[in-house]
C-alpha cells in the first residue's frame, strides 16, 4: 500500500501568505497512487446506493470521473457560472470575502435519484454546502459525500453534518 499522504505536496505560502496549500497533482502523475486513491474512495461508499455522481469543479471532477466509470455511473458537473449550455439551477454560497455560486443543468437530476458528490478537498465546506443544496433543489437524494483530503482544523464538515461524509486523508493543521 502507498502512503498517499507523502504523494501530496504542500506548498507554503500558497495562494496567500500562511496557507499551507495541498497539492494533489503530485498523486495525481503517479499512476498507482492515483489508482489506490480511485480504489479506497470507493470502498468508503456502496455503489448499489448511488445513481449518479456529482464532481465539483475542477478538482472533484478527476475524482467523480473515475469514479463514475469504475461503477458505471453518470456523472453530473457542478460548474462555475457561465460554463454550462443549457438551463441551469444555480447556488450562492459565501466566501471569505464577497460570494461565489456554482451551477448544474437543470435535468443532471431526476426526483429521487441518489447522488455522491465528490471533491478533492473540505476546507471550510462552502463549496460543498452549496452542491448539496443544488441536489436537494433537484429533488435528489444525497447518498453521501467524498473528499480525498479534509482539513480539519477548518471545520468544513460542520456544515455538512447531516450527511455520510467520508474522507480518506485527514490534516489536522497547516
Amino acid at each position: 500500500m502507498i502512503n498517499l499522504i507523502e504523494k501530496i505536496r504542500n506548498v507554503p505560502d500558497f495562494p496567500k501568505p500562511g496557507i499551507g496549500f495541498k497539492d494533489i497533482t503530485t498523486l495525481l502523475l503517479d499512476g498507482a497512487s492515483f489508482k489506490q486513491s480511485i480504489d479506497e474512495l470507493a470502498e468508503l461508499f456502496d455503489a448499489g446506493n448511488i445513481d449518479k455522481i456529482l464532481g465539483v469543479e475542477a478538482r472533484g471532477f478527476i475524482f467523480a470521473s473515475a469514479l463514475a466509470y469504475k461503477w458505471r455511473k453518470g456523472v453530473i458537473l457542478a460548474r462555475k457560472p457561465g460554463k454550462l449550455p443549457a438551463d441551469k439551477l444555480s447556488q450562492e454560497y459565501e466566501l471569505e470575502y464577497g460570494t461565489d455560486k456554482i451551477e448544474i443543468h437543470h435535468d443532471a437530476i431526476q426526483p429521487g435519484e441518489r447522488i455522491l458528490i465528490i471533491d478533492d478537498l473540505l476546507a471550510t465546506g462552502g463549496t460543498v454546502a452549496a452542491a448539496t443544496k443544488l441536489v436537494e433543489t433537484a429533488k435528489g437524494e444525497i447518498a453521501g459525500i467524498g473528499f480525498l483530503i479534509e482539513l480539519t482544523f477548518l471545520n468544513g464538515r460542520s456544515k455538512i453534518e447531516n450527511y455520510n461524509v467520508r474522507s480518506l486523508i485527514t490534516f489536522d493543521n497547516e
